[in-house]
């Protein structure tokens, strides 16, 4: 379809759901989600297939590169966003925003040769200067099933989620709520069975909600404490089951992310928090840094047990754990490592800089980017940090890379004749 087309396409229907207040009609029957497929070489939604950080088996991308090293394409992103790659076949999908044109839009880039393939229009005007200064309007991640795009941005101080096919061509789209901005708002789409769901943690109308993949239609919610949070579902197979946790507004919440229903909940986090839960199959880990520092082990039997804590000040970047040992980086540019069993410190190593990027492993590889360009790659070992390597692209990074098919596909901005300039890398062998 031509660009023109399906920007007059997006924007219609777009402009139809602003007027009405609802979502689209529905192009599919309501309950009958298309099943989520996607290959061994894909990184599907925020962090990853197996929603961890954990690239999948057998990649191994390189540990060094530079802007002449191991860079196998790169492609401009136009605006500023935060938001990861999602990368599905041979296309890659990111999201952005425009601050000049007040656009948020959809790219999709082929995977082999880096070629805007197209750009999608989700929504244009709507845009607010308020928030953190570190944040953006387009810090989500798209979310693919294998035949449909899922995204959910900040527009008109309500949170939409939208749905896309793989051309971009627009399907429906849903106001989840009005939102209050506080700092920014970054929670990616996660998926499971038929739904979709969106979490929006607010001081106005905090909302969680299960939305039909087919239709669009809200089919259950939750509402939420009025605080300002910033965490996104993660569906983790811990305690004999699947579960879909929310950290954050000084809870530790489990709901069942098929029917949705809350199957318990604990006062065990701190008010605000950013990483997404990681577990070892045994307990979740929760971290957060406002107005505490706080990392807890947490088991996820309905108990509200937690079984350790430390103030370990890991609040933006999510970590990443790796045979019974947890690993993080420190926001203020700290590496460390934990025993998941008791939380004993293993080791810990000053790298330098600020962290907003999330960790991520390839192999017995972690790779961490701090916000000035820099990536460090050391092994995840409990026996003392191992530097593999220091790169550095670009003078600022705030996507977590995204690690499949033995690449790396990297956000980086530049500085361009005095002007942020952000490009995509494809890193590989």
């Amino acid at each position: 379809m031509p660009r023109l087309s399906r920007f007059c396409l997006a924007f219609g229907l777009w402009l139809a759901v602003a007027l009405s207040g609802y979502a689209a009609e529905p192009t599919d029957n309501p309950g009958k989600g298309r099943p989520i497929h996607f290959g061994s070489n894909d990184w599907p939604w925020w962090r990853g297939p197996t929603r961890d950080g954990v690239a999948p088996t057998g990649d191994s991308p390189p540990v060094t590169w530079s802007e002449t090293e191991s860079i196998l394409w790169k492609a401009d992103v136009p605006g500023r966003g935060h938001g990861s790659p999602t990368v599905f076949g041979d296309q890659v999908f990111l999201t952005a925003a425009e601050p000049d044109r007040e656009v948020q839009s959809v790219l999709c880039f082929d995977r082999r040769t880096g070629k805007r393939m197209w750009q999608s229009v989700v929504h244009e005007k709507g845009f607010t200067t308020k928030g953190n200064a570190k944040s953006s309007l387009a810090s989500s991640s798209v979310a693919c099933d294998g035949e449909r795009l899922y995204v959910s941005f900040l527009n008109r101080e309500a949170i939409y989620l939208t749905c896309l096919d793989l051309q971009g061509a627009l399907l429906w789209q849903t106001k989840i709520t009005d939102f209050a901005l506080h700092q920014g708002y970054a929670a990616s789409p996660a998926l499971y069975d038929s739904v979709v769901m969106i979490s929006a943690d607010s001081k106005s109308n905090g909302l969680f909600a299960g939305v039909d993949r087919a239709s669009g239609k809200i089919v259950w919610k939750h509402e939420r404490p009025k605080l300002p949070n910033y965490t996104s579902p993660i569906v983790l197979s811990v305690a004999g089951r699947d579960q879909v946790f929310l950290t954050g507004c000084n809870l530790v919440s489990s709901f069942d992310p098929k029917s949705g229903k809350k199957l318990w909940e604990i006062a065990g986090a701190t008010e605000e928090c950013v990483t997404s839960t990681v577990t070892d199959g045994k307990v979740i880990f929760s971290s957060g840094g406002y107005p505490k520092d706080h990392l807890a082990a947490i088991a996820a039997d309905g108990s509200g047990k937690i079984v350790w804590e430390n103030k370990s000040r890991v609040y933006v970047p999510s970590m990443i754990v790796r045979d019974g040992y947890l690993y993080g980086t420190l926001d203020a540019g700290v590496a460390m490592c934990w025993r998941c069993s008791d939380g004993a410190e293993m080791w810990k190593q000053r790298m330098g800089g600020t962290f907003s990027a999330s960790l991520v492993l390839a192999g017995a590889t972690l790779y961490a980017c701090n916000e000035e360009g820099q990536t460090f790659v050391f092994k995840a070992t409990p026996k003392g940090f191992e530097s593999l390597g220091e790169n550095r692209l670009g003078i600022s990074v705030f996507a977590s890379p995204v690690i499949c098919g033995g690449r790396i596909y990297h956000r980086v901005a530049h500085e361009v004749d005095g002007q942020r300039r952000e490009v995509l890398y494809c890193i590989g062998k």
